[in-house]
């Protein structure tokens, strides 16, 4: 047997380009449920490429940090993103008009339901990453929580204001941990604090 040579390919954090696409998504998705804009056709456009292309991207490299956590998070989120895309589109019958008329929103209400679920898992897994994600975290169960009862009838008002705040809420926090991931790494010091590890499941 020869010589065995390991060789380390070093790529960057992609962090910082995963909560970008999530700020961007969520910012321009939160103005149609607050009110603010109407429709769908120019938020699939930042769904598509920011908020499912750019957090793929960042869940695919972060694979190749041998990051679980980071690769599942962005990766799961980024399919939500496509797989919404592809509702809007069915919504206004781009698919036709058959799909468009047999629509059920309740189907939605569970696809939300199992994204909240996987949610409380990461929402606990990002308790010993740092607290900006891990606040993240908690706003992205508050909207699912809305989104899931929105689609199933229940107090709709509500808790669609409930989704549309907590999506908002995401966007300004995600804002915040793009800025830390770039800077910070940049800088080669802690330009933006994201605060520590709560240290309780893992020391």
């Amino acid at each position: 047997m020869g010589n065995e040579t390991k060789i380390k390919v070093v790529t960057a954090d992609p962090s910082a380009l995963g909560l970008f696409g999530l700020a961007m998504v969520t910012l321009v998705a939160s103005s149609q449920k607050l009110g603010i804009t109407s429709g769908v056709s120019f938020i699939l456009p930042w769904a598509i490429f920011l908020g499912a292309s750019a957090q793929l991207m960042a869940g695919i490299n972060d694979f190749k940090h041998n990051n679980t956590f980071g690769a599942t998070a962005f990766s799961a989120y980024a399919f939500f993103w496509y797989a919404i895309g592809f509702t809007w589109l069915i919504q206004n019958g781009v698919f036709g008009p058959e799909l468009a008329a047999t629509v059920d929103t309740k189907q939605l209400g569970f696809a939300y339901l199992g994204y909240l679920i996987f949610t409380i898992f990461m929402t606990i897994g990002a308790m010993e990453t740092h607290k900006v994600l891990f606040i993240i975290f908690v706003l992205i169960d508050f909207l699912f929580i809305g989104l899931t009862l929105t689609s199933f009838g229940i107090m709709e008002h509500a808790t669609h204001q409930l989704a549309a705040y907590s999506e908002l809420s995401i966007a300004i926090v995600s804002f915040y941990g793009f800025g830390a991931s770039v800077l910070n790494t940049h800088f080669g010091r802690t330009f933006l604090p994201v605060g520590k590890p709560f240290g309780i499941f893992k020391k």
